[in-house]
């Protein structure tokens, strides 16, 4: 989601510095290794920091987001830096990336190297992974056809979630 000082980017600032607050806590279960910030360059402090606050995440988030975010936390790192490891975290197959309807990126942690695709709410921002399993056949079949090689795709689900049709409806 873009970052506009509604409130559901504050909320979600909110949920996000819980979430590092927990991080800190539970400092002995990191989802994310923090050797993994050395698949995309020398594992620095800051992508060290940026990998573990959006392996947290259980959303897809924006960059600006997280970055707000981090700053909340007390971390000092700055938005290019958080916007170059993301991009170079998808690249290396640790972040899966959407476009919400404003066309921004989102990223979301990917634990292993399995391809997902997602169905994302419009409205709240929540996603579902899907099943794709036709969908990787079908980009199979075209690549092998087709005679091309490393064949890379992206699919983008959006719609409205039961949640805010419910919320629209009752409006």
């Amino acid at each position: 989601m873009s970052q506009r000082g509604n409130s559901t980017n504050d909320t979600r600032v909110s949920a996000l510095t819980a979430a590092f607050d927990r991080r800190a806590a539970n400092a002995a279960r990191p989802p994310a290794s923090p050797g993994e910030a050395g698949l995309i360059g020398r594992p620095t402090p800051q992508r060290t920091e940026i990998l573990q606050a959006l392996a947290h995440c259980q959303e897809f988030i924006s960059a600006q987001l997280l970055h707000t975010g981090l700053l909340a936390a007390g971390t000092r790192v700055g938005l290019s830096t958080v916007y170059r490891t993301l991009t170079a975290l998808a690249a290396a197959g640790r972040a899966d990336v959407v476009r919400d309807a404003n066309g921004e990126r989102l990223f979301r942690y990917r634990p292993d190297d399995d391809h997902r695709h997602y169905l994302l709410c419009r409205q709240c921002g929540i996603s579902i992974p899907v099943d794709a399993g036709p969908v990787e056949t079908w980009a199979d079949q075209i690549a092998r056809t087709s005679g091309f090689a490393d064949v890379q795709h992206t699919v983008e689900l959006a719609g409205i979630c039961t949640g805010c049709t419910a919320a629209r409806a009752d409006s």
